[in-house]
């Protein structure tokens, strides 16, 4: 059976707990469903368990990242008889810790990240990586005590440079709340005849790419990439990418696309870096171990290295 787990993720005092809370008293969500509340911090705010809909919530605390292991959430769950699960997680852990560790039949249902509208610009300016970790899966950011003297823009900034797929909600001090209408135009116009992707460009087109394939399908696209050859590929196909620098340097990692050609390309090493034009066809194939975006080769060239070999949002 599939378990709902419900992901809140911020920094201390971000309001998680007031959110969850409040959420836990609504009958419309807690209508009697035993549900596992785990705790992995510990804030000036403080859990009202009486006000809960039911006693139905189970409460369990955790003060170590080692303690979330799979034996001990999957032991929690049947211990309490729970049928769903929420977790306050850790501002200071990453969440590839609780990713590995959750168990297999756990599937997150939804994520959502808080944030203090006074203090997110410091945590990104001196915790990159880990406001980056947070904002890479969330779909919800809501930005806390905000009121009419604070700049949206440069919060929205930092959200759109990790994902365009985040909705944002700004939540001011007297309880209102509005909803992040700025819009980001890209960079390289979608509709023309060929896409050129400038080479500062091609990491916003990667993630656009990846997060709303179905847009690009059939579209003729002209980049520049580093390719990438292996032997498991057939001998017309090889990979064409860049290295995308999300935060730091520690996270740089390549970022490729599958390319099909009509005649094979053995001559192509490793390395090389190549103008290349293609059609983009959104279909399976095992590199993607799903659906994804092949790029259908019409013409390739060598080329010489960009001026930044690695790019970034």
């Amino acid at each position: 059976m599939e378990v709902p787990v419900y992901l809140f993720t911020g920094f201390l005092e971000a309001g998680k707990t007031k959110f969850i809370q409040e959420t836990l008293e609504d009958e419309r969500f807690n209508s009697g469903e035993r549900t596992l509340l785990i705790l992995c911090e510990e804030g000036e705010e403080e859990y009202e368990p009486s006000k809960f809909s039911g006693k139905n919530v189970f409460i369990k605390n955790v003060d170590s990242v080692e303690e979330l292991t799979t034996e001990n959430m999957d032991s929690w769950f049947k211990e309490t008889k729970s049928v769903r699960v929420i977790i306050e997680y850790n501002g200071m852990w990453t969440l590839d810790k609780l990713y590995d560790a959750m168990p297999d039949n756990w599937s997150v249902y939804q994520e959502m990240m808080f944030a203090d509208s006074n203090t997110f610009e410091n945590y990104n300016a001196n915790m990159r990586s880990l406001v980056v970790d947070k904002l890479k899966s969330a779909e919800l950011v809501i930005f806390n005590r905000h009121d009419d003297s604070l700049d949206k823009m440069p919060l929205h900034k930092i959200v759109r440079g990790i994902s365009r797929r985040n909705a944002i909600v700004y939540e001011y001090t007297d309880g209102s709340t509005e909803e992040d209408n700025i819009e980001d135009p890209l960079p390289f116009d979608i509709n023309a005849p060929v896409i050129k992707i400038a080479d500062s460009d091609f990491a916003l087109w990667y993630r656009d790419l990846m997060e709303e394939a179905d847009k690009y399908h059939n579209k003729v696209v002209n980049f520049k990439a580093i390719i990438a050859k292996d032997k498991k590929l057939p001998k017309n196909a090889f990979i064409a990418g860049r290295h995308i620098m999300t935060c730091c340097a520690d996270d740089i990692q390549y970022a490729g696309l599958i390319c099909e050609t009509e005649k094979p390309c053995m001559l192509l090493a490793t390395g090389e870096w190549l103008m290349v034009t293609a059609t983009i066809s959104i279909e399976r194939h095992k590199v993607y171990r799903g659906i994804g975006p092949v790029l259908k080769v019409t013409e390739y060239a060598k080329t010489s290295e960009p001026e930044e070999k690695v790019v970034t949002f």
